[in-house]
């Protein structure tokens, strides 16, 4: 049911300019043809020349959209609308109508030449990202500074990003600081300060200061292309409404014939009306329930969306995810970096057998080296900023959900949750009060031990986001009634964080499957629910909801591609955003379906009644096309 015009876009394929595009310039020369015979009749052009003026824009303008339709009707067995309006104007000529025959031909081809332009507008929107990405990068090879195409850049390439530059590639700092703009891959506003060891993004444009950047994506593969090509992929997909109306103008098509044929013969067959007023009430019928504005009604508004929010830094993997979220009512948040900062601190150590808490860390430390997760970070990062270097533990296993053990010092030690330790034996009896109190403080207790004896406990929290508070009010006014927290960490220190963000309940204590199960119970019980977290350790629950949300995902290649929704920037504040600019998508679309019905029902009724003349039904059948694009193109201003 695609117009032909829209194939090129909806392939990816750039569109010719105007004036290079033949179906356009066929346009033309039909509204020229048409024109050409309405002031002959007013100039007294004989009747033969004003016909064949008519009927050469009929075969000018038609030729395009014509050849369509039989193509579809040989090849996919397919009554599209094509169809419907090529049958509409030889039945319009065989009565006689000519010109109205030319008018309809011409609106109908520069409606689609018009519905093939805006969605190649729609598109271009995201694809002008990547002109913001250097064609260009400065390289150091041998010591010198060569300029070479960024698709020469090799994975550990150094080049060197001046003031005001954009930067060629992703890749990571090795010299200089400076601040970056950020927005063409986060859709953050304020400049982001960078140091040595920070990551940068490919079209992120520079500051004040210079910097040497080691390349660590090419530009094949760097986030914008990335983005792009996602993009890309998600506005070629379809919502569930869009494959409805699809599904649904596969037959109304082919009714709408059948119906135009009955409505022509049947009167003056068992009535005795006349044919030529039948006829007539038939093409105009034809014409009137066409669905042309019906059909591009959802498209337009969803590819013009999901292009804005990638400029927003929001990537939108499809239709139906933008419509899910729309009807989402419940959100269940990760706790750690996302309504925490993710940047945990070692808060305390204490020992409980005699070490020192520089011994302690050292142990701790060389045991996390190997992990990933954010608390063995904050463990980390408390060794180096006390100038403790240690290697990392032999032997080390994660023990999934609970913590890792490893050889330290040829002894087998642990590190994890106090569960981790009960399970293993130990009395935790003498101890209880102490870990209590931390989590009551909105601590995560850590504790270390060997197999015969428990060493030392270590306090870690990570504070929670300055803006979540506002950003969960922002929530409740955008229409979500349950906000929930799902959280690894143990059930006092949740509550402690549930109660200063302002979440409805918590469910701690859960591992990556337990999350995942538990979104599915919260699925059975509220329908649709969108889960949000960083796409890494609760990528299982993302992927059982209905709508996954990963933030940050700018940094993080694994983000990209789990998640159904991606915020690029690590900020919550985003969301009511989001949810809010899917409210608005949903009501632009309804608000096409509703005009694009009435119309066709306004148009049918008076098509029948013999009200509307064949111009009449026309210009208003194409006026409400154009009214459609216009009202899903609001989108991109969004």
């Amino acid at each position: 049911m695609a117009c032909s015009s829209c194939e090129a876009a909806i392939n990816g394929q750039p569109m010719p300019p105007p004036w290079r595009n033949l179906q356009v310039i066929s346009s033309v020369l039909s509204g020229l043809l048409l024109a050409s015979g309405f002031f002959g009749s007013m100039l007294g052009l004989s009747t033969f020349l004003q016909t064949s003026l008519y009927l050469l824009a009929v075969v000018t303008g038609g030729r395009y959209f014509i050849r369509e339709g039989i193509e579809t009707l040989l090849k996919e067995k397919q009554i599209g609308i094509e169809i419907l309006m090529a049958v509409a104007a030889v039945t319009a000529g065989l009565l006689g109508q000519w010109a109205e025959a030319a008018m309809l031909v011409f609106l109908y081809s520069i409606s689609e030449a018009a519905e093939g332009y805006t969605e190649e507008r729609s598109r271009n929107a995201i694809r002008a990202l990547m002109d913001l990405a250097p064609k260009t990068a400065r390289v150091l090879r041998d010591n010198q500074e060569r300029v070479i195409p960024v698709e020469e850049l090799q994975i550990d390439d150094v080049f060197i990003v001046r003031p005001g530059e954009a930067v060629a590639t992703d890749g990571e700092i090795i010299a200089g600081h400076s601040s970056l703009n950020q927005a063409p891959v986060t859709g953050e506003s304020v400049p982001v300060e960078k140091n040595i060891g920070d990551r940068v993004f490919a079209a992120t444009l520079n500051g004040e200061g210079a910097l040497s950047v080691r390349v660590t994506k090419t530009a094949a593969n760097n986030t914008i292309a990335r983005i792009i090509r996602l993009v890309k992929e998600a506005q070629s997909s379809k919502g569930k409404s869009q494959r409805f109306i699809e599904r649904f103008g596969r037959r109304y098509s082919p009714a709408v014939l059948v119906a135009g044929v009955l409505l022509a013969v049947l009167p003056p067959l068992l009535f005795g009306q006349q044919w030529q007023e039948w006829l007539t009430r038939a093409t105009v019928f034809i014409v009137a329930a066409a669905p042309c504005a019906l059909v591009i009604s959802i498209p337009i508004t969803l590819v013009a969306a999901i292009g804005t929010a990638a400029r927003n830094g929001i990537l939108i993997k499809g239709g139906v995810y933008l419509e899910n979220l729309a009807k989402v009512r419940v959100i269940a948040l990760d706790k750690t970096g996302t309504l925490t900062q993710g940047k945990p601190q070692v808060t305390k150590i204490i020992s409980l057998r005699g070490l020192t808490e520089t011994q302690l860390l050292v142990i701790a430390t060389a045991l996390e080296l190997h992990s990933q997760h954010p608390l063995a970070k904050a463990i980390i990062n408390d060794a180096e900023d006390k100038n403790i270097h240690v290697a990392p533990a032999d032997d080390f296993q994660s023990l999934t959900g609970a913590g890792a053990k490893g050889r330290v010092y040829n002894e087998m030690v642990y590190i994890g949750k106090p569960d981790l330790f009960a399970g293993m034996g130990f009395d935790l009896s003498s101890i209880q009060t102490q870990i209590k109190e931390l989590q009551q403080a909105g601590n995560t207790v850590i504790l270390l031990g060997s197999e015969q004896q428990l060493q030392g406990l270590i306090a870690v929290m990570d504070p929670l986001r300055p803006d979540v508070q506002e950003t969960i009010r922002q929530l409740r006014q955008s229409g979500i009634e349950k906000i929930l927290m799902l959280s690894g960490d143990n059930k006092l220190a949740a509550q402690t964080i549930a109660a200063q963000a302002g979440i409805d309940e918590v469910f701690a204590e859960l591992s990556p499957e337990d999350k995942k199960r538990k979104v599915e119970e919260l699925e059975r019980e509220y329908g649709r629910v969108a889960m949000v977290g960083d796409g890494i350790n609760d990528a299982p629950a993302l992927a059982a909801a209905h709508v996954g949300i990963a933030m940050g995902a700018a940094g993080t290649d694994v983000a990209l591609e789990t998640a159904d929704v991606a915020l690029m920037a690590d900020d919550l504040s985003r969301l009511p955003y989001l949810i809010h600019f899917s409210h608005r998508n949903w009501h632009i679309i309804q608000q096409n379906l509703i005009l694009s019905g009435l119309v066709i029902g306004s148009l049918v009724i008076g098509a029948v009644a013999g009200v509307f003349s064949l111009p009449v039904a026309v210009l208003a059948h194409e006026m409400s096309e154009f009214i459609v694009i216009a009202s899903g193109l609001r989108m991109l201003r969004s």
